[in-house]
């Protein structure tokens, strides 16, 4: 069975970025993060219109650290660190088969800049390299082609289409489900 420890942190970096943990500080970026209505848009999550919510989700991250069930790391640049433009984090291990999801968001003045394939590409590393994953997983709601697109260029496939497998705000929507297998 895997076992994961995320003790130290691992910060991680590529050429543009530094994947590093997050701390209270970055609470107003977590905010304007969850908060926005573009990046949330196929994120069928409760929206963060507080700093208590932001403060919620941010708690919610780091029992998932402290209890070796998931991780999440702020994306910044490396030029400036300080500032979170976004998240990605290896959560819903499934550890008996070395499976966990993949989830990230990134804010609006950052998109199409290769900032999350960058992202993905380190973390997937991390995953089959460290945590020694057999495979890891992505669910997306089915309008989110931007999203489907980084994973396919990042060389996931697709392995299904739930058709209204969940309900949020009123609606049944749809998932597909990708993944991609340790090389």
């Amino acid at each position: 069975m895997l076992e994961v420890d995320f003790s130290p942190f691992p910060i991680l970096g590529t050429e543009r970025l530094l994947l590093r943990r997050m701390v209270k500080t970055d609470l107003p970026e977590i905010l304007r993060l969850r908060g926005d209505d573009r990046v949330m848009q196929y994120i069928d999550r409760k929206k963060a219109s507080s700093l208590e919510d932001a403060e919620e989700w941010f708690n919610i991250v780091e029992d998932a650290i402290n209890n070796n069930n998931g991780i999440t790391w702020a994306i910044t640049l490396k030029q400036d660190p300080s500032f979170m433009i976004g998240s990605i984090g290896l959560w819903r291990f499934i550890k008996e088969h070395f499976r966990a999801e993949v989830g990230y968001m990134l804010k609006t003045d950052f998109w199409r800049q290769g900032i999350m394939k960058e992202a993905l590409k380190k973390v997937i590393e991390y995953g089959f390299d460290e945590l020694r994953l057999h495979s890891i997983e992505a669910q997306i709601n089915s309008g989110n082609t931007a999203s489907a697109n980084i994973l396919l260029n990042s060389g996931f496939v697709q392995e299904a289409h739930f058709k209204e497998n969940y309900f949020f705000q009123g609606v049944f929507k749809d998932t597909i489900v990708f993944s991609i297998l340790e090389k």
